[in-house]
């Protein structure tokens, strides 16, 4: 990544036409060709930016990027204060706490959190369009496709439906009912859910994490 803090003035014509009048701003291009320029004081958002891919052409004096679009930047330079580049490396990616992934985790080691008697079957159960995230069973033996989601919305619900279908077509699970699951679920999810005969569900992650799992057993079967 190469940063480059300069007095400059910057135009763009495009989709629109754009003037920055001269300030210090800081000049961010990135590997992959991405362009972006900042002022001290907006936040994490830039003045004007442009993805790639683009052709970036420095002159002395200025820059000129353009792109296949028809978009053009010149940034004209008065000073250059800093320069410098640096090899970032691979990033492995955001990691975030509670992500659905952490929350099918741990419903899965607590699933009488969703109903008295419910255990768990399977996690991540295979149809033919997608996995089930858990498959569970009731106190009744009957079997429920729990679906989980960190926000759930109407997609979701449509998602767990097509399951469902799938699901209905295997004689060894005999009828399925659905259990949509999420930190936080819409009205209209909810209601779409309902009218379905799906079980919406909202649980507490931190909540979760708080419950000690004193039903899991640790069997020696030598």
């Amino acid at each position: 990544m190469r940063l480059v803090i300069a007095r400059c003035t910057v135009d763009y014509s495009g989709r629109v036409t754009a003037h920055l009048p001269e300030a210090v701003r800081l000049i961010m291009i990135k590997a992959d060709g991405t362009l972006a320029i900042h002022s001290d004081g907006n936040a994490s958002k830039p003045l004007n930016w442009m993805v790639s891919p683009n052709v970036v052409e420095t002159y002395e004096d200025r820059w000129e990027v353009t792109n296949g679009k028809g978009e053009k930047l010149v940034i004209a330079i008065s000073e250059v204060l800093e320069d410098v580049t640096h090899a970032m490396g691979d990033d492995p990616g955001l990691q975030k706490d509670g992500v659905e992934a952490h929350l099918q985790e741990l419903l899965a080691a607590r699933p009488w959190v969703l109903g008295d008697g419910l255990s768990l079957i399977r996690r991540e159960y295979p149809t033919d369009i997608g996995p089930v995230d858990l498959l569970c069973a009731d106190d009744e033996g009957r079997v429920v496709a729990v679906e989980v989601k960190r926000r759930g919305e109407i997609d979701g619900v449509e998602q767990l439906t097509r399951y469902l279908q799938r699901l209905g077509q295997d004689p060894r699970l005999g009828p399925v009912r659905g259990m949509f699951v999420a930190q936080l679920i819409t009205p209209q999810a909810r209601v779409l859910a309902e009218t379905r005969g799906i079980v919406a569900l909202e649980v507490d992650y931190d909540g979760l994490r708080d419950i000690e799992d004193t039903e899991l057993r640790l069997f020696d079967l030598s």
